[in-house]
């Protein structure tokens, strides 16, 4: 049986959700389709960061976006996320690196944007008094922060389902295609037909858009995560490095959650991931280099969420290049979770009004295919 809706989604992570929500709050009725469950893999698992912080020049635009969505997500979403706004600093090691954070920050001034700010070692320090004597500065994003990656999901998920977004969770999407101007989608026994399908299935979209003729240059990617035993407080906001690969925060209870783009291998196929542990034992030697007062503690647990990394590091976002009806929204590389809430926006706005005003001009799937363009 063939039901119809206004909107078919492929993809049950943050963006995903986030986007069957605007959807709905723009007076739609999609269909969002979760080969597990939402947030079961890079969205529900990741970091948490909320950060504009550091982030590539032609994403910045729709991370400010999303950024004023996360300063009310309470309202948005009827919770809270576990949003906290402490600021994110990233640490400059040596001079030399101090001298491209400045570079960074002028270079972001000239093209209008401030949100960045170079900091003096007096000023590092007072925004993480426990970071090694030898830091000479960094850069802060003060409205920067965190919040619960899978708590945040749910919370999308539940509230696009509660505005009357139909939710299909735990089969997968098959036999993608147009027909007579409607994209038709089998979610197991039955299948949807809508005049609009969105591709956001994460580190599987990719087959999606090559199934379709719109080939991208992308790899299944697991980023690793790490957290450790309960330590004094000592930090509010999350920390970064300009060199070294890390990322960590402290939570409320003490432990550290530690980051930075250290990979596993994915197993796509069967939803799994093998874990390198020498990897992580860098990971955890950088933190225990910077913080001193990380030396004591010891790691509980750690894991890694699969998901999508294109060859330039930029999302695959926007309205296809070949096909009326069908939007890409994919390929975030290791950086998507801050950017769900305004991704959803935008996309929404794109479908029922046919443009935005946040500029997304560099993150379409036709950079890939210059015959396209």
């Amino acid at each position: 049986m063939t039901k119809l809706a206004d909107a078919i989604i492929v993809g049950g992570g943050i963006h995903g959700c986030s986007t069957a929500l605007h959807m709905c709050l723009a007076g739609m009725k999609p269909v969002l389709i979760e080969k597990d469950y939402a947030g079961r893999h890079a969205s529900g698992v990741n970091a948490g960061g909320v950060r504009q912080l550091a982030r590539h020049i032609p994403e910045i635009p729709l991370s400010i976006r999303s950024m004023g969505i996360w300063e009310r997500i309470a309202e948005l979403l009827d919770d809270d996320c576990s949003f906290e706004s402490h600021g994110q600093v990233l640490v400059a090691e040596n001079d030399t690196e101090l001298e491209a954070c400045r570079a960074r920050v002028a270079e972001l001034n000239a093209l209008g944007f401030t949100h960045e700010e170079l900091i003096d070692a007096a000023e590092l320090r007072r925004l993480v008094p426990a970071v090694a004597d030898t830091c000479p500065g960094g850069i802060v994003s003060r409205r920067d922060g965190a919040a619960n990656p899978a708590q945040t999901t749910t919370a999308f998920r539940r509230k696009a389902a509660a505005l009357g977004a139909t939710v299909c969770e735990g089969v997968a999407a098959s036999n993608v295609r147009q027909r007579d101007g409607l994209w038709h989608v089998g979610v197991g026994a039955d299948s949807y037909a809508a005049p609009v399908l969105v591709n956001a299935a994460g580190a599987w979209a990719g087959r999606i858009a090559d199934a379709l003729g719109e080939p991208v240059p992308v790899e299944t990617v697991a980023p690793m995560l790490m957290i450790t035993s309960h330590v004094p407080h000592f930090i509010d906001p999350v920390v970064i490095l300009r060199g070294r690969k890390l990322s960590f925060k402290q939570f409320a209870n003490g432990t550290v959650l530690i980051g930075g783009g250290h990979l596993a291998t994915p197993d796509q196929d069967r939803n799994e991931t093998v874990l390198d542990w020498r990897n992580l034992a860098v990971s955890a030697r950088t933190v225990f280099e910077l913080f001193p007062v990380m030396r004591g503690a010891t790691i509980v647990r750690a894991w890694a969420g699969i998901e999508a990394k294109t060859k330039d590091d930029l999302p695959v976002f926007g309205p296809s290049a070949r096909h009326k009806g069908l939007y890409h929204q994919f390929g975030f590389s290791l950086h998507g979770f801050q950017l769900g809430p305004g991704a959803g926006a935008v996309m929404a706005e794109l479908i029922v009004n046919g443009g935005t005003q946040t500029r997304i001009g560099d993150l379409g799937i036709g950079r890939f295919h210059a015959s396209t363009t």
